[in-house]
């Protein structure tokens, strides 16, 4: 029982990690109805960021600052002149592609202009373990779990509960009457690439230390956002959350209990009964988008 604990809390602070990654897809369909398949990339590209930085001897927690700003400039404002903006009058097939070019690009863009090798990646929270009741856990998974919960949940009630966040939603279920009633559209779309972007960051900073900076690290990760995202509720940012925690438990139970090789294919398994049974996800709502 001690080891199926150890397991479902290390699995907890994983699925946190992707719970903040899929938020990037539920909130820029919320707030601008776009889907970005290079959302992987974008927590990969801050990290090399936070290393870059770091590199010309800054702490950490300038790094992580300037590398907020950089993600806004670059993954916030640019992808959304350069990318969103001349293909969303097209509908969403075109972004889907460019988005996934995208992320090829960037991907090779790193590995081309970095290193194709793996680097170690500076921690926040020190190398310490608890023992309590017989069950290990680290200072490590019960930081990133607590950080990630409560970037996620502060972000879900930015979104719901104040005016800016629900003119986001507004704009995204109509912009034609959003724009009637006064909101600033082209703005509230930036906010929403500007968060993402800023959540890429944090993501980035909880996820590179246990699974190092590497170019090809945005792509496992992409691919499990995306599948907690719809088995969560694409429309829900609380789904985000919980479809995280679920994949990042499950597959630390199939890998301890089944076998590591199939650590990779739970997220699919569980995205794939979950589309079957209930299409909206566990905490989606069915909703009429008109844009």
């Amino acid at each position: 029982m001690s080891d199926f604990l150890q397991l479902f809390f290390s699995g907890l602070a994983t699925g946190a990690i992707y719970g903040l990654a899929a938020l990037g897809f539920t909130l820029l369909w919320q707030a601008s109805g776009t889907i970005n398949f290079a959302q992987g990339e974008f927590v990969m590209l801050p990290a090399f960021m936070i290393l870059a930085f770091q590199a010309a001897g800054l702490p950490l927690l300038a790094s992580f600052l300037l590398a907020c700003l950089g993600a806004v400039v670059l993954l916030g404002w640019t992808f959304k002149r350069a990318i969103v903006d001349p293909l969303f009058k097209y509908g969403m097939m075109p972004i889907v592609v460019a988005t996934i070019g995208l992320s090829i690009a960037l991907r090779n863009g790193v590995r081309a202009g970095y290193s194709a090798e793996a680097h170690p990646f500076p921690s926040l929270f020190a190398d310490t373990l608890y023992s309590v009741a017989g069950v290990t856990v680290s200072l490590s998974d019960v930081g990133t779990f607590l950080l990630a919960l409560g970037l996620v949940l502060a972000t879900q009630a930015f979104i719901t509960r104040t005016v800016t966040g629900r003119a986001m939603q507004a704009v995204a279920q109509n912009t034609e009457s959003a724009s009637v009633l006064g909101i600033d559209v082209p703005r509230m779309i930036f906010y929403a690439f500007a968060i993402n972007a800023v959540l890429a960051v944090a993501a980035a900073l909880l996820v590179t230390p246990t699974y190092l900076a590497k170019f090809d690290m945005g792509e496992s990760l992409g691919n499990k956002a995306f599948f907690a995202a719809i088995i969560g509720g694409f429309n829900n940012s609380r789904g985000a959350l919980l479809g995280g925690l679920i994949v990042g438990v499950c597959e630390n139970l199939a890998a301890a209990y089944i076998s590591p090789a199939y650590k990779d294919a739970v997220a699919l398994v569980i995205f794939m009964v979950v589309i079957l049974f209930k299409p909206q996800g566990l905490l989606g709502s069915k909703v009429e988008r008109k844009v």
